[in-house]
């Protein structure tokens, strides 16, 4: 029998909540089950499988990030925007960091077009628009910035910086400015001819 209260919206979020605390790639059914003292039946009753509740987690997350980078980005341009850009994605992954990891499970083609991850890249071609980066090379910058973004993060979050000097954060404002030095010179569209 499904226990009085328990919908897809609480189970996406105590999974969410639970990837936080575990790690999203350690996310099981049984673990949810166990979390909302269930039996792993009921879960599926609400949810198709474990990829399908992965999924609508990976929503949440992306939800979630994008609703917090464009309060951070709301009123700046230039390199203000950029800077509450990028830290608004690594501050999200140090608060939620099973939820940062989630935000980047593969989705279907009909998922992802209708999640936040559309409003993310709006997001970050905001900022290209303050470097006049031309419309041919966005999706190569877009590019760019999401590969920093994550690398760094996703170092950062292993322990990568913690034995050295200087300290991660002056390296990430560094790396920071690099990256707008770079998108004020980024190059042009070579020729296709």
């Amino acid at each position: 029998m499904v226990r009085a209260g328990l919908t897809v919206e609480r189970l996406v979020e105590g999974g969410a909540e639970l990837a936080d605390e575990i790690g999203f790639e350690h996310l099981t059914g049984a673990a949810l089950a166990r979390k909302f003292d269930v039996r792993l039946a009921s879960l599926y009753s609400h949810v198709r499988n474990l990829d399908d509740l992965k999924c609508q987690i990976a929503l949440l997350a992306l939800r979630q990030l994008a609703d917090a980078t464009a309060q951070a980005m709301a009123g700046r341009a230039g390199k203000d925007a950029l800077h509450a850009l990028a830290n608004a994605h690594r501050d999200y992954a140090r608060r939620h960091p099973g939820r940062f990891v989630a935000a980047r499970h593969p989705l279907s083609s009909e998922l992802a077009a209708a999640s936040a991850g559309p409003q993310l890249t709006q997001l970050i071609r905001a900022v290209l628009h303050g470097y006049a980066v031309p419309e041919a090379e966005q999706v190569h910058a877009i590019r760019f910035l999401g590969g920093f973004f994550m690398g760094y993060i996703t170092l950062e979050s292993a322990s990568a910086f913690a034995h050295s000097t200087p300290d991660a954060d002056i390296s990430w404002l560094r790396s920071l400015d690099a990256l707008d030095t770079a998108l004020t010179h980024w190059p042009s569209s070579p020729d296709t001819h």
